[in-house]
């Protein structure tokens, strides 16, 4: 990796310099030699929404990873599945579940009043609906279904799913083992955090400390950016208060940037390897500009806005394509539908990556790679 050039306000950045940066921080330059948790706590966690999508995002990013790492982790309550960023499931440390709730509850509080729950709840008394809640996720863990019906006997007239999903906007809530410990399946079934890790919320979380850490994760980038990956507001001050602790930088465009001195800021001609990420990975959703990773057009040709609610992989950094796995009880497949033409060796570096995902994702199994249609 080439030393880092000493940075200046108006040092431009350009589409490969942020690409090898994201990719550098996202541990997806090289795979990292560092335990489970370290790695995510240094991503400030995962998207976590699908149970088993944070082992193929951990797979792509440490050098050895065994699913068995992770799922010990959650069955220890040291990771946690909880909604946070942009009110979605991250896979997050308990102490990050902890100290970010509190930061980010105005964002989920804000959510929930544009949302049919929210709208199905008019009239309700919040404070007594909470409190109630709270008391019967903590007597004992329950799904949203049956959550929602005994709300309704306390609060008749309304529905119980909106009941329910409100209680998911408003309190601190979690998904339990063995939902996301691998081999295992269960239905989301919902606890409070507090109540789940027998430890209070951090009384004073700090959202300086939230944003340094975005940048070491996911920087350069702008406020747009962090607000993007946080859904949080009002951070243009707190960026500004932080300014003598940062060095910034312009894009192409000519936005500032900002970043942590002496981050990982590698050339831009570093070479990337090919890497199979997952669902509604953070690398490619946490920016507002994310032409640092994907082009427009791509992102059109996917389908915004949930275009990456489907598995993606990278050549040269870049976002190429798709890819999913078809599964038998004695085989699987790994089905490639490219974005863009493949060169021989590019080519080549996908098999490659792609036969040891399928080692990782189908064990013991007939393995087979294919080639779809493009998008």
């Amino acid at each position: 990796m080439a030393p880092r050039t000493d940075s200046a306000p108006d040092r431009m950045l350009n589409r490969r310099a942020l690409n090898r940066a994201l990719l550098a921080r996202q541990l997806l330059l090289e795979r990292a030699s560092m335990p489970v948790l370290d790695v995510v706590a240094h991503l400030v966690g995962l998207q976590g929404q699908e149970p088993l999508q944070p082992y193929y995002g951990l797979w792509s990013r440490i050098a050895g990873f065994q699913p068995e790492s992770l799922a010990e982790l959650l069955l220890q309550r040291r990771v946690v599945r909880a909604p946070l960023m942009r009110t979605t499931v991250h896979l997050v440390t308990a102490e990050d579940a902890l100290t970010i709730y509190p930061l980010v509850r105005p964002v989920l509080e804000r959510t929930l009043r544009n949302t049919p729950f929210g709208k199905g709840t008019v009239g309700v008394d919040m404070d007594a609906l909470c409190a109630h809640g709270r008391e019967l996720l903590e007597a004992e863990p329950r799904t949203m279904r049956e959550l929602g019906l005994l709300l309704q006997e306390r609060f008749p007239g309304y529905d119980p799913k909106n009941l329910a999903y409100a209680i998911h906007y408003l309190l601190p809530v979690l998904q339990i083992t063995p939902r996301g410990v691998w081999g295992q399946r269960q239905q989301a079934t919902w606890t409070t955090i507090e109540g789940w890790l027998d430890r209070p919320l951090d009384p004073e979380p700090s959202i300086d400390d939230l944003v340094l850490r975005y940048l070491a994760a996911f920087g350069p980038a702008s406020t747009a950016d962090i607000r993007t990956w946080s859904g949080i507001t009002g951070l243009r001050e707190v960026v500004e208060r932080l300014r003598p602790k940062l060095v910034s930088y312009r894009d192409e465009r000519g936005r500032e940037l900002f970043d942590l001195p002496g981050a990982p800021l590698p050339d831009p001609e570093t070479p990337a390897p090919v890497r199979f990420l997952p669902q509604f990975d953070n690398a490619v959703l946490s920016h507002d500009d994310r032409s640092r990773i994907i082009s427009d057009e791509h992102r059109k040709r996917l389908g915004t806005p949930n275009e990456f609610g489907r598995h993606i992989y990278l050549v040269d950094g870049f976002v190429a394509g798709t890819w999913d796995v078809e599964e038998t009880k004695t085989a699987a497949t790994l089905v490639i539908k490219p974005l863009v033409p493949l060169s021989p060796a590019d080519r080549r570096d996908v098999e490659d990556e792609g036969a040891r995902l399928l080692a990782f994702l189908a064990p013991g199994r007939d393995h087979d790679l294919r080639f779809g249609e493009g998008w």
